[in-house]
């Protein structure tokens, strides 16, 4: 059961940025602030994203829609030993015996990326400098400072390689409806385009994150079908922003279903059998019990790999809290966890967590982003 306290909300969400406001709110975090209990005594837990601004804090470069980005695995067979011993690896088995979860790890066709490598991502949007670390600076400092944290997670597990990623939202939850009345807005292509040629520089994968507002899946992600289809881009949906109670984003924390996460498995698994890809990888950010209903219905697919996200900040105890509640005790799949510069540290004496801190969690995360 959630705290009684889980759906206690701060909102400033805005159709125009006002940074004076925000700046008040929570210094440099954005327009959203979100707070939410989970069921833990101790686990008073909060999370922050952001509308887009109307003009983008700094311009992206035009760019040619025509790419093709170069692969970022390449189809081969699988080494099954060491898959294996991956899976043992993170799955960490503890006493309980609920890692693996019974029939999670659906067996990887040639090409899938994990567990063979854990990937370490800036998430964010070009639009804004507030909605992550992605946005926030210009592409060279943003790839020297996600070069930085690539070499602490490799000196952290040199057992498994990093991937570098960039995240980038392609639909923002809004505060306002918009003319078709569905709270959120949907990103030009010559801004994925520009997420895709910076990626190329370091041979990034590139996820595209979805907030559908009022809208739904089934409406969003068939328009990402071009990009979606490319070896290197990958799929993230975000239930927190999936408003079927028909509130305002940022109001209240929304909720998806287990038949929302199966539809984007079966569209990937489809992409991929039609285009023989790789497997695709699906991200589904998760800081509360109702942001995700009926998990167990969940269905595996040796085409896509499906990543839990534990996406709340706070103190570093607070963090563990939420990752064994929402994630590690309702088990799907690969397990991630999302670390934030400057929320994670808001509270006096607060901390982030170091890459091995994080990777002492059971199971150990193979996804990693940074907002």
């Amino acid at each position: 059961m959630e705290h009684k306290d889980s759906a206690r909300f701060k909102s400033t969400i805005r159709p125009t940025f006002n940074p004076l406001r925000a700046a008040c709110v929570v210094a440099c975090c954005g327009l959203v602030v979100i707070s939410a209990c989970n069921n833990s005594s101790s686990a008073s837990f909060k999370k922050a994203d952001t509308s887009v601004a109307a003009k983008p804090a700094a311009a992206a470069p035009a760019q040619d829609s025509t790419i093709t980005p170069p692969p970022a695995v390449a189809a081969g067979p699988i080494d099954t030993a060491l898959y294996n011993k991956q899976l043992h690896w993170l799955a960490n088995k503890d006493s309980s015996g609920r890692w693996p979860a019974k029939a999670a790890y659906a067996y990887p066709n040639p090409g899938a990326i994990l567990p063979f490598k854990r990937i370490v991502a800036y998430y964010g949007n070009l639009y804004s400098k507030n909605m992550g670390v992605l946005g926030e600076y210009p592409p060279d400092e943003m790839l020297s400072r996600l070069k930085g944290e690539l070499k602490k997670w490799q000196e952290a597990d040199p057992n498994i390689p990093v991937q570098p990623a960039l995240h980038y939202i392609a639909v923002t939850a809004q505060g306002a409806p918009g003319k078709d009345g569905k709270y959120r807005l949907r990103m030009p292509f010559k801004q994925i385009d520009s997420i895709l040629h910076i990626a190329a520089r370091i041979n990034a994968l590139v996820f595209l994150d979805v907030q559908v507002g009022y809208s739904n899946v089934e409406a969003e992600i068939p328009l990402l079908e071009k990009y979606l289809k490319m070896p290197n881009v990958h799929l993230g949906i975000d239930p927190e922003f999936s408003m079927k109670m028909m509130k305002k984003p940022g109001t209240v924390i929304g909720t998806m279903d287990a038949s929302d996460v199966n539809f984007c498995v079966n569209y990937l698994n489809n992409l991929v059998k039609a285009n023989g890809l790789p497997p695709k990888i699906l991200v589904v950010h998760r800081f509360t019990r109702k942001m995700l209903t009926n998990y167990k219905d969940i269905k595996t697919n040796p085409n896509v790999q499906i990543v839990m996200d534990m996406d709340g900040w706070g103190e570093p105890s607070l963090k563990y809290d939420s990752y064994k509640a929402y994630v590690s005790m309702e088990p799907v799949e690969f397990t991630g966890f999302k670390l934030f510069y400057k929320n994670d540290i808001r509270k006096k004496n607060s901390r982030m967590l170091t890459p091995k801190e994080v990777l002492s969690q059971k199971p150990s995360p193979i996804y990693i982003q940074y907002q």
